[in-house]
């Protein structure tokens, strides 16, 4: 079927799987576009993400310097990962917390969501501000290289102006939780909101 041809109705707009791995499904999915062509897509379905932007009593961020070989070196992230089966954005949030830095929050707010490459990516990250924080024992894996630093918000925020911090959840991040901490509830934020775990 070309591009140009409407597609039937009836048609069969079955997926077609062209790779599954142990995060990633890569698929061939026929759409029809609102302007009723009908495409085949390639889509990376993806778990999804959560994300804390943990910032302590004295307005210090805690980013960790990690390396990544996809990106040809080291990044600047905020604590993260993926979602695990059966396990909520809050959960995520709170648990790759505790494993990549160390730290446990008693205040959690929603700083909304973002899709990560929505071209390719079906992944979706969940954002939350972190504060009270205390420390508990890392939990890096085998296959994390992290490194864990304190570094004022204000700083932080010149990095993602001149491109120091790249990565994509941790600009949007730190720029949420800077609005967020000078407008307080009166931050609104597109999507759901999302409820922490008690």
């Amino acid at each position: 079927m070309s591009a140009d041809e409407p597609a039937d109705d009836a048609a069969d707009l079955s997926r077609r799987s062209v790779f599954q791995g142990k995060i990633i499904d890569v698929e061939v999915e026929p759409v029809r576009l609102p302007n009723g062509r009908c495409i085949d897509l390639e889509i990376v379905r993806h778990p999804g993400g959560a994300a804390a932007v943990a910032i302590d009593d004295r307005r210090r961020v805690c980013l960790l310097r990690q390396y990544r070989h996809v990106a040809g070196g080291w990044l600047w992230e905020l604590p993260a990962g993926k979602l695990d089966p059966g396990e909520g954005p809050a959960a995520t949030a709170e648990r790759e917390l505790a494993e990549e830095a160390g730290l446990v929050a008693a205040t959690w707010d929603s700083l909304g969501r973002l899709h990560s490459s929505p071209g390719v990516f079906a992944e979706v990250i969940y954002l939350f501000l972190a504060r009270g924080l205390s420390e508990v024992d890392l939990g890096h894996g085998a296959d994390e290289v992290i490194e864990v630093h304190w570094i004022a918000l204000d700083q932080v925020l010149d990095w993602c102006l001149n491109g120091t911090i790249t990565d994509a959840k941790t600009l949007v991040g730190l720029y949420r939780a800077a609005a967020f901490l000078r407008q307080g509830s009166e931050l609104a934020l597109d999507g759901p909101v999302v409820a922490m775990a008690e």
